[in-house]
């Protein structure tokens, strides 16, 4: 019997669309992670990048637990002295609420060139329109 595996060419990939409003920001997030990968598909490789597109809508109502919305910070360097800078979750979320779920996301994904790729997948948006209409995604429900 032989090992079958899967041919970059030949792997079909889909559009999953994720409402994010009143989902919990980490659980939400790692379910994103798994698709991304293509931990959910049977020919799943390590080492491959067989993951599916998601888009994220409504990022802006996305649910957190316990005091994170003050407690947990998001810190900036600009690489000068004294240049760091702090965000608290409650602000990230009224400034760019985009990238609280990008980042929550990007942290669950690999490190190096195979988590570029599968990050590069992910389209979030604040509001409830996306712009990848033409690719009819399906609905992706946890």
């Amino acid at each position: 019997m032989k090992t079958y595996m899967a041919n970059p060419d030949k792997i079909e990939r889909k559009w999953y669309v994720v409402d994010a409003a009143g989902q919990e920001l980490g659980r939400m997030s790692s379910e994103i992670a798994k698709v991304l990968r293509g931990k959910n598909k049977p020919e799943y490789a390590p080492f491959q990048d067989l993951g599916d597109y998601v888009i994220v809508v409504n990022a802006a109502k996305v649910k957190v637990t316990g005091k994170k919305l003050d407690q947990k910070i998001y810190y900036h360097h600009s690489d000068y002295v004294g240049g760091m800078k702090e965000t608290t979750l409650r602000e990230m979320l009224a400034k760019k609420p985009e990238f609280v779920i990008e980042h929550a996301v990007k942290g669950m994904l690999p490190k190096g060139p195979l988590g570029s790729k599968c990050i590069g997948k992910l389209h979030v948006y604040a509001g409830a329109e996306h712009e990848q209409q033409a690719q009819k995604p399906e609905e992706l429900k946890f």
